[in-house]
């Protein structure tokens, strides 16, 4: 290696570890924040856990199941849990509201981080909100009898595809925060969001049973990659409708389309 590549490969070797190094600050610069107020995820813990005891066993009995030949609380189980992180996800730009009016941002901007490290290490620090849902749906599913896949390659691929999809949706957040700049309105704009996401996608119903128009609202829809990936990586014996190589292609495709767009809003919101 000649003593030019080498200094190249030094400089390269020294820019991603500085983001790294900033990456690392912002998630654990918001980690404090839920260490201060640990009983969010308590709080965050009871709603799967309605939908999987009350729901999903009301369901159960039905005559007709809109998940076809699979129990109803095994078809269910993986759209409760990316149920979960949408609804985490998707209200967590309202922090960068907050932040904007208490002075807060005004200072993380003048500092020489790059906006995208920015946007991605709040992306991520959603991911780590989320991981803990998952804990608690596999626990209630277990007990409840569903079909885990509980082999170490399966769980680390929930694990990986719950991240994503939660770094997916806060990025999405943040653009919504950039836009409106109101606590007020984002959480409006929040709760009306949430609802077509989620009865627009495979969480409670299979594909084939949706009228057309909802059935191509569902393949626009994000969330119902993530629930068909989470499907075939968390239930034995199912398969991906899409393909599992295709839900992560869009997944991640999707958010890198929404990283560059939070990038370039990202400054606005003092605006």
């Amino acid at each position: 290696m000649s003593a030019k590549s080498g200094a190249r490969l030094h400089i390269w070797t020294s820019r991603i570890i500085t983001c790294i190094r900033q990456l690392g600050a912002i998630i654990e610069a918001d980690m404090r924040k839920l260490c201060h107020d640990p009983t969010e995820l308590v709080v965050r813990m009871t709603q799967p856990a309605i939908w999987l005891l009350l729901f999903g066993q009301a369901m159960s009995h039905a005559k007709v199941l809109p998940s076809g030949n699979v129990p109803y609380i095994d078809f269910i189980a993986p759209g409760i849990l990316a149920q979960s992180v949408l609804f985490i996800a998707i209200f967590f730009g309202i922090s960068l509201i907050w932040e904007k009016d208490m002075g807060v941002l005004h200072k993380i901007l003048v500092t020489p981080t790059p906006r995208v490290i920015l946007v991605v290490g709040r992306a991520f620090h959603a991911s780590v909100r989320v991981l803990p849902q998952v804990l608690i749906i596999y626990l209630l599913s277990y007990m409840l009898g569903t079909a885990l896949r509980l082999d170490f390659g399966a769980l680390i691929a929930v694990f990986c595809i719950v991240i994503l999809s939660a770094a997916l949706f806060s990025t999405f957040s943040l653009i919504i925060a950039c836009i409106v700049k109101k606590r007020e309105r984002f959480m409006g704009i929040g709760q009306v969001i949430t609802m077509p996401l989620f009865f627009a996608s495979n969480s409670l119903y299979s594909i084939e049973l949706m009228p057309t128009w909802i059935r191509y609202l569902s393949y626009l829809n994000p969330l119902t990659y993530e629930v068909d990936a989470l499907r075939s990586l968390m239930i034995v014996g199912q398969t991906s409708h899409f393909g599992l190589a295709m839900d992560i292609v869009v997944l991640v495709g999707t958010f890198i389309a929404l990283i560059g767009i939070a990038t370039k809003l990202y400054p606005k919101i003092l605006y």
